[in-house]
């Protein structure tokens, strides 16, 4: 148990800047859900002043709840740079913070439509470089639909098999050939595609000439 709470206090707190908001939103609710912080912004409590003649446990319990709000405040504090810093402080709770950045940055559902539409053409327009791997070349794909899928439209990983199939180099049309004659495509997983073509012979022509070209260059 120790080591796990020594864990999450080592968790790196995501940053926000004022830029990829879906990705750093989710990101800093999986840090407060992991500091048992959460319940704070959800239930948004005020702590109601303590009666006259407390006991010991409504004296715990008052000052539990205000640490736990003084808690998620302060993490949400370090958690945006000093620009966007200036625009929260005066934010009473944390939920209200979380609240005034979503309104802020995330936009409304018009904006985040047109978000998508345009990273959907940026996912089809791509193709693969002269000398760039299967890997690289996925990976990149990879990155576009993670920021479409972090805004809530989902784009499955057979689509990214599917692009990656019919955008490769035309050195790899054998490969893909030999794929079509052994194997159900719709079956491929998108690790399991970039497998495929590691240990073929135009993957390892590019990976000589990538070093090559290291080479030459230092």
């Amino acid at each position: 148990m120790e080591a796990r709470s020594s864990g999450f206090s080592a968790m790196a707190t995501p940053i926000f800047t004022g830029e990829n908001y879906q990705a750093w939103a989710v990101k800093m609710t999986a840090f407060l859900e992991g500091h048992d912080l959460w319940e704070v912004v959800e239930n948004d409590y005020e702590v109601a002043p303590l009666p006259d003649n407390p006991t010991l446990n409504q004296i715990k319990y008052h000052k539990e709840r205000i640490t736990r709000n003084v808690k998620a405040n302060s993490c949400l504090y370090v958690a945006v740079s000093p620009t966007i810093f200036t625009r929260i402080m005066r934010c009473d709770s944390a939920k209200a913070i979380l609240d005034y950045l979503k309104d802020e940055y995330e936009g409304d559902e018009k904006i985040r439509g047109m978000k998508v539409l345009n990273l959907l053409r940026e996912f089809e327009r791509q193709q693969m470089k002269d000398l760039e791997s299967v890997n690289e070349y996925s990976n990149r794909l990879v990155g576009i639909a993670e920021k479409i899928r972090v805004l809530g439209t989902d784009l499955k990983d057979e689509r990214l098999v599917q692009k990656i199939l019919v955008s490769l180099l035309e050195k790899f049309e054998a490969t893909i050939a030999s794929l079509e004659n052994t194997r159900d495509l719709a079956d491929i997983k998108l690790a399991g595609i970039v497998k495929c073509f590691a240990g073929t012979g135009a993957q390892k022509t590019d990976e000589k000439r990538r070093v090559y070209r290291g080479c030459a260059a230092s």
